[in-house]
């Protein structure tokens, strides 16, 4: 049984990845809000991630940091605060939790981290500036500690593409939108939560030890295709 810490989930893709690794694993869930569900295999800690102080676990074999942002406005109308508040929620969250478990992980058994980054780091969209800038720096972060912990630790993201989520809510609040949404993908769908948490449970087992600084577009074809 490993340790998995989840950095947020509590809701969205943090929620599913939770729910897909508690059976067989012992799940951590650190996020501000109490998860629905119990388990016995589950643990959770109260607090925000940015300005509380965070638990100390002995060994860790993955942590997975969720949280992240939709900020989508023109760039006349984002305020420095956008950006800041975007980079805060969506890399120095991730660093310093990093820099807390990093012991805990070198601790672990075939130790591995997985961000989240977004297809809009590599598929230029309007109004996206904000969050697009915050996952690419989310991106370089991944690659530069992949090399940094070789051979010891393994890190890895996941740039989803629209996922049915509370956070992208508003893209999807009606009918037209949910078709337009699903039509500008090649595979004529978006992404369910349960689809990257099936990506995320493979990526930290140990069927993917020899998978590093990677970064996974799970984007229903939006990114590489044009048709």
């Amino acid at each position: 049984m490993k340790n998995i810490i989840v950095i947020g989930g509590s809701k969205g893709i943090g929620k599913a990845i939770v729910n897909a690794l508690l059976e067989n694993n012992k799940v951590y869930n650190i996020s501000r809000t109490a998860p629905e569900q119990q388990h016995n295999n589950l643990v959770h800690h109260s607090l925000d991630v940015l300005a509380d102080d965070l638990p100390d676990i002995p060994a860790v074999d993955a942590l997975i940091y969720c949280p992240g942002s939709i900020n989508l406005k023109p760039i006349s109308r984002l305020k420095l605060d956008d950006f800041r508040n975007d980079f805060e929620i969506n890399v120095i969250g991730a660093v310093k939790t990093i820099q807390h478990f990093l012991p805990a992980l070198k601790n672990g058994s075939n130790p591995n981290i997985l961000l989240f980054s977004t297809v809009a780091a590599k598929l230029g969209m309007p109004f996206h500036a904000s969050v697009a800038a915050a996952k690419a720096a989310v991106e370089g972060l991944a690659k530069s500690l992949g090399a940094e912990f070789a051979p010891l630790i393994r890190v890895n993201a996941i740039a989803p593409t629209v996922t049915n989520t509370d956070l992208a809510a508003k893209l999807l609040r009606n009918e037209r939108m949910i078709e337009n949404i699903t039509e500008r993908h090649p595979l004529k769908k978006y992404l369910q939560p349960n689809e990257v948490a099936d990506l995320a449970s493979f990526l930290i087992s140990d069927k993917a030890t020899s998978i590093s600084g990677q970064i996974f577009e799970l984007d229903c074809g939006i990114v590489s295709f044009k048709i």
